[in-house]
């Protein structure tokens, strides 16, 4: 299926996801996905693969600080802190994509897609799964002054990267319980 609705050379993403999402569903797994800079892009990737539904059970956007903390439950306090392009931050909202959805894997991005401000490092993107059993996983990645579309389209793949990694560790968690 194209993917004519996605930013150039995110196509070659679609064959990786198709690969994930047979993995995930094959373990009797679903993915939900928490996403800033992308702007649900991840979203739009998996569920433009037939069949995805199966595998795929929601996508959260939030772009503002207030909707981290409003729809994950990301903590004000944590934003603060840490800055709303961090791993705690990340993390917390897989977190929360987990707790307010039926997933089993919950996957986060948020990140400086381009300049930003003064002390904001363009293509800085964090990224984290969680996952029952306690499973969590972050990333942190340095894309550099790239333009949005490239940043953007390096995060999709540290995603489905971070979803595999997930799904293995997750089902081998399974097994031993």
């Amino acid at each position: 299926m194209p993917t004519d609705d996605l930013p150039d050379g995110i196509e070659s993403a679609e064959n990786h996801a198709r690969k994930v999402l047979a993995q995930i569903s094959a373990a009797g797994l679903t993915v939900a996905t928490a996403e800033s800079c992308t702007g649900g892009l991840l979203a739009s990737l998996l569920t433009d693969i037939e069949g995805g539904s199966s595998a795929f059970d929601r996508g959260f956007v939030t772009y503002s600080a207030a909707s981290k903390t409003e729809m994950l439950g990301v903590q004000a306090n944590v934003i603060a802190m840490f800055g709303v392009v961090s791993r705690e931050v990340a993390l917390a909202m897989s977190q929360g994509a987990l707790e307010n959805s039926s997933a089993d894997i919950a996957l986060a991005i948020t990140g400086f897609a381009g300049p930003g401000g003064a002390r904001d490092e363009a293509g800085l993107v964090h990224l984290a799964a969680s996952g029952k059993g306690h499973l969590a996983i972050t990333r942190e990645c340095h894309f550099g002054l790239a333009d949005r579309a490239l940043v953007r389209q390096r995060s999709i793949n540290a995603a489905l990267e971070m979803l595999e990694e997930a799904c293995e560790r997750l089902t081998d968690w399974r097994k031993r319980t």
